[in-house]
């Protein structure tokens, strides 16, 4: 397919200069565009397929970046990539230097905020709105959210502080039916029974504007007024809901019919009051194996293009989650007391067959971090229930104060499935989990533990309620191996030695072991006879075990997928120094204190340094040993 309307557009000023009949034959041409990339890319598709005629009227009708649109996550932003001057850098979106599959200030000055998590939007406008009021700008502020970012508790924090005589203010609300699996609550029932008439809230404003002006008993009239109409409508719509917090609803709207999106923006823009327009849209719209499996698509890896249809699986080999999944599930039909509580990632961390089967059991809350873990305490309370919180690592940050007082604190013995461990590649560096061993490590009486292969992961999860404790397994979302051997139980903070030498003690966390054993053969063609060691456990430290081997080895590597400031090898560094060993020299290598950005997990790997041959050629270069081989 030709796409000459869309090869047109190079900023947003192009797109108004065409006549509205042709945004529809646009629209196509953006949504062949998506699918042409994303087909070899892999990327968000089923929500940028939904979005495309709601981004081209809100472009068609605003002057972006001065009006400011700040998109809620911005995993549905690559409309408005392809029309503010990206086109010819969108092949390369989330690949290794190339565009970011989020918004990404360094990117563009028309996206104003790094996003890649839930429900920030409506905060962030707020405050970009009581900037600009403060100093006296005049631009719109539009934040443009999905019906799951109701579901998190800032959005509604947010809600609670809108003014209602905020002007230029308009909330898009984009609603699908789906965060990235189905949407859970009572909110998304409300949603689904709007029915109001944007006529109808324009009527109530200037007649409430009109009564107050009546001198003396104008505003007490008014009030009265304004209870009587709320009233009325609660007896046909739900829209009061957001009326409670000030803003004036409109819709709901047809999101793919761009003629009737242009002519209501046109309609809003000169209210003097805050307004959410409530927008349907499908996700996959244009692509009917993306329209059928929107959870599968929402997320998609390479497919073809001729059929929809994912491409094969590269690896054979199953990853960390789908075994974590399995495993929980057979536990869960041998033990009723087994529990788990997902905020919305049921199908990523693989849980879908276990709430299929045991849907009491198996709890999907919503984008809601804080209440899962907090919600996981309370289950946890007694000690008859054994409670798994399966959450990814980069939203494990979003409840560190749950963790804290609610689990920690209270002493509950609630065991996390820290999913996504380490670097997240293509999605980059909002959702990069390489934080949490920082603050877990913090917390007294936490176990954090990180397993190998998919063999010590289920050894883990059996083992992990008998240590009666807090209890972090973090993971990655990589293949693995899984040997189907006999399970044996997991002594907690022991260790094991994976490969024994002397003089260079390689200590390498969970999955990083890979790359730390062919560390060590490349170490061995050099003459060098080096210990590798999986500690298994980050806390408790196999402190005796470390000890015995510090006997024989006087240089320390500490090799992690983490921030190396605040992870394993800090923990370690603060251990040597606590017991005296000022004799040992110590490497630690990890993500250094850098924001990183998207690519394949390699290619970062390979630019962090994280690779055998990095590895060895730092080793003998900072500990000064005289390489007999070139590396």
């Amino acid at each position: 397919m030709k796409t000459p309307l869309l090869e047109s557009i190079h900023f947003p000023d192009d797109l108004k200069n065409l006549p509205i009949s042709s945004l529809e034959q646009l629209a196509q041409e953006i949504r062949h565009r998506i699918i042409e990339v994303l087909s070899i890319n892999g990327g968000h598709l089923a929500s940028n397929l939904g979005v495309v005629e709601l981004t081209l009227a809100l472009h068609y009708v605003f002057d972006s970046p001065q009006d400011k649109f700040i998109w809620d996550v911005s995993h549905q932003t690559y409309v408005h990539k392809l029309l503010t001057g990206r086109q010819d850098r969108f092949h390369q979106i989330r690949k290794f230097k190339g565009l970011c599959g989020f918004s990404h200030p360094k990117e563009s000055n028309y996206d104003h905020f790094h996003a890649g998590h839930a429900g920030t939007a409506l905060s962030l406008a707020l405050g970009v709105a009581k900037n600009r009021d403060l100093t006296k700008r005049s631009e719109y502020v539009i934040p443009i959210i999905g019906d799951a970012t109701l579901t998190c508790g800032l959005s509604l924090e947010a809600l609670n502080n809108i003014q209602k005589d905020l002007k230029k203010f308009i909330v898009i609300l984009n609603d699908n039916a789906m965060s990235i699996s189905k949407n859970v609550g009572a909110i998304t029932q409300i949603l689904s029974r709007f029915l109001s008439n944007p006529t109808t809230n324009k009527i109530y404003q200037e007649l409430e504007s009109l009564i107050s002006k009546i001198p003396s008993c104008g505003p007490l009239l008014a009030e009265k007024g304004h209870k009587m109409t709320e009233s009325l409508k609660n007896l046909v719509s739900t829209a009061p809901f957001f009326e409670q917090y000030g803003l004036s609803y409109i819709g709901p709207v047809d999101g793919h019919d761009v003629e009737k999106l242009i002519q209501i923006l046109e309609g809003v823009k000169d209210c003097n009051w805050p307004v959410i327009i409530h927008v349907l849209t499908r996700k996959g719209e244009g692509m009917e194996e993306a329209i059928k499996n929107p959870i599968s698509y929402h997320g998609a890896r390479p497919f073809s293009r001729d059929t929809g249809k994912f491409l094969p699986n590269p690896s054979i080999k199953p990853t960390f989650p789908k075994i974590f999944g399995a495993h929980l599930l057979k536990m869960a039909e041998n033990d009723p007391s087994v529990v788990a509580v997902t905020p919305a990632m049921s199908a990523g961390s693989c849980l879908d067959e276990f709430m299929q089967k045991f849907p009491d059991r198996c709890i999907d809350v919503g984008i809601a971090e804080s209440h899962a873990v907090t919600f996981c305490g309370g289950i946890a309370y007694g000690g008859k229930m054994k409670v798994v919180s399966s959450i990814y690592a980069s939203f494990l940050q979003r409840a560190f104060d749950n963790v804290f007082h609610d689990i920690c604190l209270q002493e509950l013995p609630v065991v996390f499935a820290i999913d996504r461990a380490g670097i997240s590649g293509p999605d980059g560096s909002t959702h990069h989990g390489i934080y949490d061993i920082s603050f877990l490590n913090a917390m007294p009486n936490m176990v954090i533990s990180q397993p190998r292969n998919g063999q010590v992961l289920k050894e883990l999860m059996e083992s992990a309620f008998s240590w009666k404790r807090p209890t972090a397994i973090r993971y990655p979302n990589l293949p693995t191996e899984d040997a189907f051997k006999e399970l044996q139980p997991r002594e907690l903070g022991k260790g094991e030695i994976l490969v024994e030498g002397e003089g260079i003690l390689i200590i390498a966390l969970g999955h990083m072991n890979q790359i730390a054993l062919k560390t060590h053969e490349l170490l061995k063609e050099q003459g060098i006879e080096s210990t590798v060691l999986d500690p298994v456990f980050v806390k408790p430290l196999d402190t005796d075990l470390i000890c015995h081997l510090l006997l024989t080895h006087q240089k320390i590597v500490t090799i992690e997928e983490h921030s190396v400031i605040s992870g394993m090898g800090s923990i370690i560094n603060h251990f040597l120094m606590r017991q005296g060993f000022s004799n040992i020299q110590v490497l630690n290598l990890g993500v250094p204190e850098t924001f990183l950005d998207h690519g394949s997990h390699q290619e970062l790997l390979n630019e962090i340094g994280l690779t055998p041959e990095k590895i060895s050629k730092n080793i003998l270069t900072h500990f000064g040993i005289r390489s007999m081989v070139p590396l």
